[in-house]
């Protein structure tokens, strides 16, 4: 397969992020895969190689392709995410915090209500090892496991499980600031219990309905909050 990086209205760098991409796509190569030098890719495209590294570093700011000091450049972990991050994104204010919360709210009633529909048991089994992440305090450890995504997983499909875990992946900083400014661990954990026993019990409307009212008392207490505007 041969790729042209002449011409075309884009810039050369983005032709050239699009061709690399296109040989990860030909080659079947996954995250943690090598791809070829800097140094190959230039003689390939007949480039500089100054050129080439501009491009790699555009797709490591998305997460598609990663740098190893002192040992080459892998695919990255989110080459096969349908959203990925923009490295140039605005600074997150309280309108960007309350957008996602209601993006949120238009896809995650639906994707419970349809958990509760297909509530594969090992599903089941990660979504209950979820719920106890609501109790952790912003800034605590990690999780394992995201609720709000493994009631994603539990739907069944695994777009709309890719969907939502990039989703959180890309607005990571909005993430953060809800974490911090809906510091109700109790309440937060009771409603994670809820949505998942509905889901155990197949209760698709409760389910829904659930999410829903758990999403409406975060997005309550954004408005609610003084919200200082961040770099």
């Amino acid at each position: 397969m041969t790729y042209s990086v002449v011409g075309g209205a884009a810039s050369l760098s983005d032709r050239l992020t699009e061709a690399i991409l296109g040989i990860i796509r030909d080659r079947k190569l996954a995250p943690g895969d090598a791809i070829p030098s800097a140094r190959e890719l230039a003689k390939r495209f007949e480039i500089t190689t100054p050129t080439i590294r501009e491009a790699l570093r555009k797709l490591e700011a998305t997460g598609a392709v990663e740098f190893r000091h002192g040992s080459g450049t892998y695919v990255g972990p989110t080459i096969n995410n349908v959203v990925l991050a923009n490295p140039h994104r605005p600074p997150i204010t309280k309108q960007s915090v309350l957008q996602l919360i209601g993006a949120r709210l238009l896809i995650e009633p639906a994707v419970a209500r349809q958990s509760a529909v297909a509530r594969q048991p090992e599903n089941l089994e990660r979504l209950e090892a979820s719920v106890t992440n609501a109790l952790t305090p912003p800034g605590g450890q990690p999780f394992a496991l995201n609720f709000h995504v493994e009631l994603a997983a539990a739907s069944g499909n695994p777009v709309v499980e890719e969907l939502l875990a990039s989703l959180l992946k890309v607005r990571t900083r909005e993430q953060q600031q809800i974490r911090q400014l809906y510091d109700n661990r109790k309440r937060d954990y009771e409603e994670h219990r809820a949505i998942f026993e509905a889901v155990q019990a197949g209760d698709a409307a409760a389910a829904e309905q659930l999410t829903r009212e758990h999403l409406d008392h975060i997005r309550q207490a954004i408005e609610a909050a003084t919200f200082p505007e961040l770099p």
